[in-house]
């Protein structure tokens, strides 16, 4: 496990080449595009021709979907806690995002002339969820079923029987979903955004997914919308000598488990006592836990501690880096004061009782973050992205007036008379 000295000469340079994230490979933008057009091309066969090829899954078309009552049958199935740890944290999703629903409304501008917004939702949106990823449905469907989406398709891989996961079909129903598919993949994007016989394309498509389908999203963009291109997993820790070794070596562990071999895992302190003593218990630990072979690639190879001088470089490398997930592991006073520092975290975890897998199940914002330092420019999944805004400008005659030099000015400016024109026939009529 590697340190680095935050003094050190060279730390830019290799903090800098850690956190890099590599470009998809020519060979996989290729593959990707190749499956994309197929399915525009072939529809329905060629979705199942995909599934076939890559995930070994042998359907017939007509039982590519999921039914209602398969979903209603699955949520009977699960345990009563199961079915009340879903509802918590369904429920706090909608407390959190309610607070973001964007509301119509109306104003004067300074010509008083009527100006204002309005919201709609999007028609019909295609939502991904990897393979058993139970609190995406929530995170994701429960923002659209808020928004008031009228049509929510859901798509997700099954294994080569055509099973899904209990869990999942369960939250399916606890959300209100009646239009879900057992695809995953590439061809679940170029489903979602070219439509088949069988399934129409959708305005939007949401949701986390491994290499293949980011670059899917990615290359669809402008056929439909999409809404993040979130890669692989992010945890930065940012602990003091009241932090608990074992705490922070657990929480850096359960980071780890997500085991695509990408995930990136820093933890920051001015204590080097601190870090040496976390290293200990993370590989105490590591060899106990189920995925411990997913883990230890990311130990090896996405891990990386850094003694700084004080808290105030730590928040510097939090903003350079902004990581997916942030932990403030600190007492509450000094979480809060970091906070101050720190504009671009995708979710910020304050002080030593707020775990990173609260964020990820049942804390209320969605998990859906951006990840590779988009989080400098980009903000995690939120309801409003199910939602599209139209500008409402209204004049009379008495503010077109006021308006009309300066539309004239700006008219002759970009050398537009036509558009001059359009503002002054309007008095010669």
């Amino acid at each position: 496990m590697r340190i680095l000295e935050f003094a050190s000469p060279g730390f830019t340079r290799s903090f800098r080449a850690f956190c890099r994230n590599a470009e998809p490979s020519v060979s996989l933008r290729q593959s990707v595009a190749k499956i994309l057009e197929d399915i525009r091309l072939g529809g329905d066969p060629a979705v199942r021709i995909c599934l076939e090829t890559h995930d070994r899954v042998h359907l017939k078309t007509r039982d590519l979907g999921i039914d209602a009552s398969e979903m209603r049958a699955a949520w009977s199935r699960l345990s009563s806690g199961d079915r009340r740890a879903m509802k918590d944290a369904l429920r706090n999703i909608r407390i959190f995002n309610r607070e973001g629903l964007p509301a119509d409304w109306v104003g004067r501008n300074a010509h008083g002339a009527r100006v204002g917004e309005r919201f709609h939702p999007l028609d019909r949106v295609g939502i991904y969820i990897p393979r058993g990823l139970v609190s995406t449905v929530l995170m994701t469907c429960g923002l659209a079923r808020l928004a008031g989406v009228p049509e929510i398709a859901v798509f997700t891989p099954s294994d080569p029987e055509g099973n899904v996961g209990e869990g999942l079909l369960g939250a399916l129903h606890l959300c209100g979903i009646t239009e879900a598919y057992r695809i995953g993949g590439v061809a679940a994007i170029g489903a979602m955004a070219f439509g088949t016989r069988t399934i129409r394309p959708v305005a939007k498509v949401f949701g986390p997914g491994n290499a293949y389908v980011v670059e899917a999203k990615r290359q669809v963009f402008g056929t439909i919308g999409v809404d993040l291109l979130p890669g692989p997993s992010e945890v930065m820790v940012i602990a003091d000598a009241s932090s608990a070794p074992s705490v922070i070596a657990a929480d850096l562990l359960a980071q780890a488990e997500h085991g695509s071999g990408q995930e990136r895992v820093f933890l920051v302190s001015p204590s080097m006592a601190l870090i040496r003593r976390v290293h200990d218990r993370i590989r105490e630990r590591m060899v106990c836990l189920p995925r411990k072979d997913a883990i230890f690639k990311v130990v090896t190879n996405g891990f990386l501690s850094i003694r700084t001088r004080d808290l105030a470089d730590a928040a510097g490398l939090a903003n350079e880096v902004a990581p997916e997930h942030l932990e403030l592991a600190l007492p509450s006073n000094e979480a809060k004061r970091m906070l101050k520092r720190i504009t671009t975290a995708g979710a910020v975890m304050i002080g030593h009782w707020s775990a990173t897998a609260l964020g990820d199940f049942v804390a209320g914002p969605s998990h859906e973050l951006p990840t590779g330092g988009a989080g400098r420019y980009a903000s995690g999944l939120q309801v409003r992205d199910f939602m599209r805004r139209s500008s409402l400008i209204e004049y009379d005659e008495a503010s077109l007036k006021e308006a009309a030099a300066s539309a004239a000015a700006f008219s002759r400016m970009e050398g537009l008379d036509g558009h001059g024109r359009s503002v002054e026939s309007r008095f010669e009529s």
